[in-house]
């Protein structure tokens, strides 16, 4: 139930309306909480602050909050188109999610409703003499905040969209769904043997990526109706009406499966137009090798970006083989068989673009050999055979791709094998 929770919130903070609307909210109440101050006896020690002062005061922050939080659309604008054109599109949910800009115009359109909100309840004579103070109190806190998050904003927003920026981005969410993974390798439930069990296809009529799979539900449902899952489709994986995404097997004494069981089962298998990082680890490999083939490309030019891209995948597939446990997992899910990443299609999705694009670029290539000679060097066999397998396959395309006999010498010798 957690998976589920965690998918949705990270739906949510991709939503640039969400925490406006809870600020403004907010401040709304902010608002008339300074009325709790005129309670009998509380002004006699209070010291007096005149209403035009808070006025004033209110009147310019409503002034200038407005067109802060339009100059900040504007700059967060232009920062997303940047990380789209510069990176990948693929990127922008990252670059969306963002805290600091989010909180940052959170925060100042939630200043300025709340300093609208004030200036006509203290114009209606809505607040009594605490009630102005404890106004103004809050008004100058309130003021304390904008200029703290304006400074971490300005600090942020330099950076935002700027493609080191966005690789981090993609690096810390790609880091996070292997962790995810190798804590729960088939997703909670039991290993799978890769054989295709003999029973019920489930398809989808849509023609979409899987997001992720509903593990709690389909247990539920696999329990109810006395069946095993086989899952064959693991999220990222492209649907379609004529490949099943799962196989149900079920007791050969029991009735034939409702077409309401089979329906109940396949709406447990999300679908959308588009990948996302949660459930997805092999998407975000995807999307650090089309920033460095972006990189790569004659327009851009830019192997720099291409080596500090490979170091980012060198990282990371040190995490998954570091991460790997002897002991078996724990098994949440018995009726589900789900089986495990491919290593090899893991370095299909990471490596092939940089070594197809990269092949005519020296430092590039050698850079992919020591990159490959490091990762065989690992004790996680997997890993170790593709980095060996694609080292060759990068100096076969660099040898195809190179014309000067001192390149395709250098990037011999940097390739052991």
């Amino acid at each position: 139930m957690n998976e589920n929770w965690l998918f949705y919130l990270n739906r949510i903070r991709e939503k640039l309306w969400v925490k406006p609307l809870v600020m403004c909210l907010l401040s709304i109440v902010a608002a008339f909480l300074a009325t709790l101050a005129d309670r009998p006896g509380v002004g006699d020690w209070l010291p007096t602050v005149s209403k035009e002062s808070v006025e004033t005061l209110l009147e310019l922050v409503a002034s200038t909050m407005l067109v802060i939080a339009m100059f900040s659309v504007g700059s967060m604008v232009s920062a997303y188109a940047s990380a789209s054109s510069s990176a990948t599109p693929r990127s922008f949910p990252l670059v969306v999610a963002d805290d600091t800009s989010q909180n940052a115009l959170s925060t100042f359109i939630g200043v300025f409703i709340f300093s609208v909100v004030a200036l006509i309840a203290l114009k209606n004579d809505f607040y009594e003499k605490a009630g102005v103070f404890a106004l103004f109190v809050l008004t100058i806190l309130v003021f304390a905040i904008v200029i703290l998050a304006f400074i971490r904003w300005v600090d942020s927003i330099a950076r935002l969209g700027r493609l080191g920026n966005t690789i981090d981005k993609v690096e810390a969410a790609t880091s996070n769904a292997f962790g995810q993974r190798l804590g729960m390798p088939y997703l909670g439930g039991q290993k799978s043997d890769g054989k295709v069990a003999n029973g019920v296809p489930v398809v989808r009529s849509s023609i979409a990526y899987l997001q992720r799979i509903d593990m709690v539900k389909l247990q539920s449902l696999a329990e109810k109706f006395d069946l095993k899952v086989h899952v064959q489709s693991l999220p990222g994986t492209f649907c379609t009406p004529n490949r099943a995404i799962a196989t149900v097997e079920q007791p050969s004494q029991a009735e034939d499966l409702a077409e309401e069981c089979l329906q109940a089962i396949a709406e447990c298998f999300v679908l959308s137009d588009t990948r996302t990082f949660d459930q997805d680890p092999r998407f975000g490999l995807v999307v650090l090798c089309e920033i460095a083939s972006r990189a790569l490309s004659p327009a851009v030019n830019d192997p720099g970006t291409a080596i500090d891209v490979i170091g980012t995948l060198v990282r990371l597939f040190h995490q998954w083989a570091g991460g790997q446990q002897d002991k078996a997992p724990e098994v949440q899910y018995d009726r589900i068989m789900v089986p495990g990443l491919d290593e090899r299609d893991m370095f299909d999705d990471a490596f092939t673009g940089i070594a197809r694009d990269g092949a005519g670029a020296v430092e590039v290539a050698i850079r992919l050999q020591k990159a490959f000679e490091s990762l065989s060097a690992l004790k996680y066999q997997p890993v170790s055979e593709a980095a060996i397998n694609h080292s060759r396959l990068a100096l076969a395309r660099n040898e195809l791709a190179m014309t000067l006999p001192q390149d395709i010498e250098a990037v011999r010798s940097a390739a052991r094998f």
